[in-house]
């Protein structure tokens, strides 16, 4: 069994925002695959689907914690599923990576993103899946070049910003290209 996790925030106002990317692949890959409704599942704080990749049972699951706290909630999926770190696939934002890519990474440090950090914690180990999705765009990397404050505002700011429609196109089918991917990390 592979548990399937995307991050993001549970409230309305961050549907469809760069740090809600993790949430609108989860649901894109539910689609794809006709899982079941996802349910709220109060005790594990997630919505929770259950569905097959090919032969292979998946748990998908959005935390309701907010991304900060993601890992005391992939902990407790983890457990109540019985899979072992090096079988759980996280899909996060990732801020050093350009918008309409993506990047693998198995057994790394969590790059400063604060939802993975929580879950290397809660997990005490770096040897899970993350498929990172590239969330930057030239101006971040001039906020980079800014004093700490203005800098942190910025990337506050953008990391809940909406996408454009020209953004959710690149996102179609850089969500193909990650569903390829996500095949071959399922097979390893």
């Amino acid at each position: 069994m592979k548990l399937i996790v995307g991050i993001g925030n549970p409230d309305p106002q961050y549907q469809n925002t760069r740090h809600n990317i993790g949430f609108m692949f989860v649901d894109h890959l539910a689609g794809k695959l006709g899982a079941n409704d996802f349910e709220s599942d109060k005790k594990l704080n997630a919505l929770v689907s259950k569905s097959k990749i090919e032969k292979t049972p998946v748990v998908l699951a959005k935390p309701l914690s907010y991304v900060n706290k993601s890992g005391e909630v992939v902990s407790k999926l983890a457990k109540m599923y019985k899979v072992k770190p090096h079988d759980i696939i996280v899909i996060q934002d990732d801020l050093d990576i350009e918008f309409g890519s993506f990047k693998n990474s198995f057994d790394k440090n969590s790059g400063g993103h604060k939802g993975i950090d929580s879950i290397i914690k809660a997990l005490k180990t770096k040897k899970f899946q993350r498929i990172r999705i590239g969330t930057a765009v030239r101006a971040l990397q001039k906020a980079r070049q800014e004093s700490d404050k203005k800098r942190d505002a910025f990337v506050m700011d953008f990391v809940l910003s909406k996408f454009s429609k020209k953004d959710e196109e690149t996102i179609k089918s850089l969500f193909k290209n990650i569903y390829e991917r996500l095949l071959l990390v399922i097979r390893q």
